[in-house]
C-alpha cells in the first residue's frame, strides 16, 4: 500500500478499543488502519475479563458462539471472603440469557480472535511493530484549515518512517497515549491510594469455590480462577513496592498467607521478584476528548481502575458508540466535531459514574493496607443479609454497565466479507 494513501480512519493502538473500532468501521465498508507498537498481543496481567455486555455485542455481530468455542473460562457467580465471612456478591445468572455469565480469556486470545475477523474485511489494515510518533497537521501556510486540525499520524515501522492520512484519527493507545499531548489534551488525575502486585499461583490441591478475593484487616488478595491457576493480586499502599522488596519475598509470602490462608501451601512458588508485576493503579479522564479530525477513546480518554475489571468493557463500549455515531459521516468523507462531541458527552457520563464508584471502593480497600478492619462486624452482617438483593444490583452494574452500547441492526449483517459494502471514493 502507498503510505500516502488516504484512509477514512487511522487508529493508534490495537487493544480492545482499537481493534473493535477498526472492525466495526471496516464492516461498514470504510478504509481503516490500526497501528500497534508491539509485535504481538502477548502481555502478562492485562484485563482478561469479558463481561456479559461484551458477549451481547459479539452476539449482535454474529461472533459470540465462535468466540466461546475458544478455550475460555465461564463464571456465573463471584464470591468474596470479607473479614472471614464468605458471601456471593455477584450473580450474573440473574441477567437475561444467553449472556448471563462472565468470561475469563487471555486478552491476547481475544485480540487475536478479533484481529483475524477484521483482516477478512477488504478495508482493514493492521500494522504490527509500528509505533506512532506524532500527528499530521495542515501546513500553516495552506490557509483555510485550523492549525489544531489533525490530518493523520506519523509512525515508525519495520520499513522505517511512514504516514497515514485520514479523515479521522483515533487515539486508542492506552493510559500512556503517545497522541494526547500532541493533540493538546491533558488528563485530570484522580488520586488513587493503592497499587496492585500481580502474579500467578497454582491452585491449592483442594481449592475452595471460585473466589474473587479475600478482604480483611490482614490485607486484600485477589484470586481470579484461571482453571489450574489463580491470577492473583495483592493490594498495597500507593508507592509501597520498594519497601516490600526491601523486606524480602519471605515477608511477602507471609503477608499473602495472613490475608488469604488458602494460599499457604502454594505461596512458596513465588521465588523471584521477576514473577511479580507492579500495576500502578491510575484513574484520570480528559476534560475534552477530541479536536477537529481527532478523538481519544478507552484508557487514552479515561484510565479506569482495575476494580471490577470493567476497563476493557468500557473501552469497547466507547468504540461501539464512536462507530455508530461517525460511520455515516465518514462515508461522506467528513468527521464533524459536533459528532465527536456527542460521543464524548454520551460516554463520559457512565465513565464518571463508574470512576466515582471505584474511588469510593479504593478508600475502603486502602484500610486493609494499613492493618485496619475494612468494615465493622455490623456492616458485614448487613451485607450478608442484603446479599440476595445486592448481587442482582452488582450483576447489572458490573456485568452490563451503566450505559451499555449496542450494534445497530443495520450494522449487524454477518461477518461474510461479501456482505461488506465497497466504497467508491479515492
Amino acid at each position: 500500500m502507498d503510505e500516502t494513501e488516504r484512509r477514512d480512519c487511522v487508529i493508534a493502538g490495537a487493544g480492545p478499543a482499537g481493534v473493535v473500532l477498526g472492525y466495526l468501521l471496516a464492516r461498514a465498508g470504510l478504509r481503516v488502519t490500526v497501528l500497534e507498537k508491539h509485535a504481538d498481543f502477548l502481555r502478562d496481567f492485562r484485563g482478561d475479563t469479558i463481561h456479559p455486555s461484551t458477549l451481547t455485542l459479539l452476539g449482535e455481530l454474529g461472533l459470540r458462539e465462535k468466540f466461546l468455542d475458544l478455550p475460555v473460562t465461564r463464571l456465573s457467580r463471584l464470591d468474596a471472603v470479607i473479614e472471614g465471612q464468605r458471601m456471593t456478591l455477584v450473580d450474573f445468572g440473574v441477567l437475561r440469557g444467553p449472556d448471563d455469565f462472565l468470561v475469563l480469556a487471555p486478552q491476547w486470545e481475544f485480540l487475536n480472535f478479533l484481529a483475524q475477523e477484521a483482516e477478512r474485511l477488504p478495508g482493514f489494515e493492521l500494522l504490527m511493530s509500528t509505533e506512532v510518533t506524532g500527528l499530521l497537521h495542515p501546513d500553516s501556510a495552506s490557509g483555510g484549515v485550523a492549525a489544531e486540525t489533525v490530518l493523520g499520524l506519523r509512525a515508525r515501522g519495520p520499513s522505517g518512517e511512514l504516514q497515514r492520512r485520514a479523515t479521522l484519527t483515533v487515539a486508542a493507545d492506552g493510559r500512556e497515549s503517545a497522541l494526547r499531548s500532541p493533540a493538546g489534551l491533558t488528563p485530570q488525575e484522580i488520586g488513587v491510594p493503592i497499587d496492585v502486585l500481580w502474579f500467578s499461583l497454582p491452585q491449592p490441591v483442594d481449592p475452595p469455590p471460585s473466589t474473587l478475593g479475600y478482604l480483611s484487616s490482614a490485607g486484600m488478595v485477589l484470586t481470579i480462577d484461571r482453571g489450574t491457576t489463580y491470577q492473583s493480586g495483592l493490594i498495597i499502599a500507593k508507592g509501597q513496592f520498594d519497601q516490600l522488596q526491601h523486606a524480602g519475598l519471605e515477608a511477602l509470602r507471609a503477608r499473602l498467607t495472613r490475608a488469604a490462608p488458602v494460599l499457604g501451601h502454594v505461596v512458596d512458588t513465588l521465588t523471584d521478584w521477576d514473577q511479580i508485576k507492579l500495576l500502578s493503579v491510575q484513574m484520570n479522564r480528559l476534560p475534552r476528548w477530541h479536536r477537529p479530525g481527532f478523538i481519544a477513546i478507552g484508557d487514552a480518554a479515561h484510565a479506569m481502575s482495575p476494580m471490577f475489571g470493567v476497563g476493557v468493557n468500557y473501552a469497547i463500549q466507547d468504540a461501539v458508540a464512536l462507530a455508530h455515531a461517525i460511520t455515516p459521516a465518514l462515508q461522506r468523507g467528513v468527521a464533524p466535531s459536533a459528532t465527536l462531541a456527542r460521543v464524548q458527552a454520551r460516554r463520559a457520563r457512565p465513565v464518571r459514574m463508574m470512576q466515582g464508584i471505584q474511588a469510593r471502593g479504593h478508600r475502603l480497600i486502602a484500610r486493609s493496607t494499613q492493618g485496619q478492619r475494612v468494615l465493622p462486624a455490623s456492616a458485614v452482617s448487613l451485607i450478608r443479609l442484603a446479599a440476595p438483593v445486592l448481587r442482582r444490583l452488582t450483576a447489572r452494574i458490573i456485568g452490563v454497565g451503566l450505559l451499555p452500547e449496542h450494534v445497530p441492526r443495520e450494522a449487524a449483517r454477518g461477518t461474510d466479507p461479501k456482505n461488506v459494502p465497497k466504497t467508491s471514493r479515492n
